[in-house]
């Protein structure tokens, strides 16, 4: 199922999918993890994973929302990371640390591979997202934080 934001990902391949199961009742169980705790997609998501399920005729799931341990951009698959780059969103790059870190690291302009860009604003279209642009090519594009 794709994330209603970015549509080219999976809530699988973002990470935001943690688990899904039958319970002991029978009951599938699925598990999910925002990429921020206010994150208002959250809603969207679980419609459509009630709405998938019932289009396949199959129970309606428990769709559980767990906030810890916090959702890690380590989560996100590599097939995902590469759409995202395809896409124009310039992946995460790093691991999260586990305190604050506060490092100027060059972000690589998804169109023309720069490292030449700058950070325009630290939030863009989403929470999860910073808006930069390439002093290159000149093209703004979206940046998936690390966290």
């Amino acid at each position: 199922m794709a994330d209603p934001e970015i549509p080219v990902l999976s809530i699988a391949d973002l990470g935001i999918l943690r688990a899904a199961y039958y319970g002991p009742d029978g009951v599938p169980q699925v598990v999910i993890t925002p990429t921020y705790s206010g994150c208002p997609a959250m809603d969207a998501i679980t419609s459509n994973i009630r709405r998938v399920f019932a289009q396949h005729q199959m129970s309606e799931p428990a769709v559980q929302l767990v906030l810890s341990p916090a959702w890690s951009t380590d989560w996100m698959s590599e097939a995902g990371k590469a759409r995202l780059e395809a896409y124009g969103i310039a992946p995460p790059t790093g691991k999260a640390a586990a305190g604050p870190v506060h490092l100027g690291m060059a972000v690589k302009c998804p169109r023309c591979h720069s490292l030449a860009t700058e950070e325009l604003t630290r939030f863009g279209s989403t929470s999860c997202k910073a808006l930069y642009r390439c002093r290159d090519c000149q093209e703004p594009f979206d940046y998936f934080k690390v966290h």
